[in-house]
């Protein structure tokens, strides 16, 4: 199914959704970590994803507590995922082009799984 797509498509979703999933794991390791710990991972998560939560301060609520600011970030590239670029391809029924990162992975888990089931 991912070939039937432009290599310029793919790629893009491949990025959106590398970001998505990172703000989402800062989200998660945020619920056990504090966000200025010395554990690599975390670390890693707070820089590579402060520069994309610096550029939605704007369009962030003031309500909403910083923990939960990375979760809300990363609805806006779920969104742009999952309903405006099948939008913009053209493609009339929502979520034609939904998550080929993640079919990706899903289809790698599976062979695997399949693979250790023999």
């Amino acid at each position: 199914m991912v070939e039937a797509f432009p290599i310029w498509v793919i790629i893009s979703d491949y990025l959106l959704g590398v970001v998505m999933w990172t703000l989402i794991g800062r989200f998660a390791m945020g619920i056990f970590l504090p966000e200025d710990s010395t554990f690599f991972f975390m670390k890693f998560f707070v820089r590579s994803t402060n520069p994309i939560i610096r550029v939605f301060k704007p369009v962030t609520p003031s309500f909403l507590i910083q923990p939960m600011v990375p979760l809300y970030v990363a609805w806006f590239f779920f969104m742009v995922r999952f309903y405006l670029m099948p939008w913009l391809l053209g493609y009339s029924v929502m979520g034609m082009l939904s998550f080929p990162l993640e079919s990706e992975f899903a289809r790698g888990a599976a062979n695997l799984v399949g693979f250790f089931a023999n």
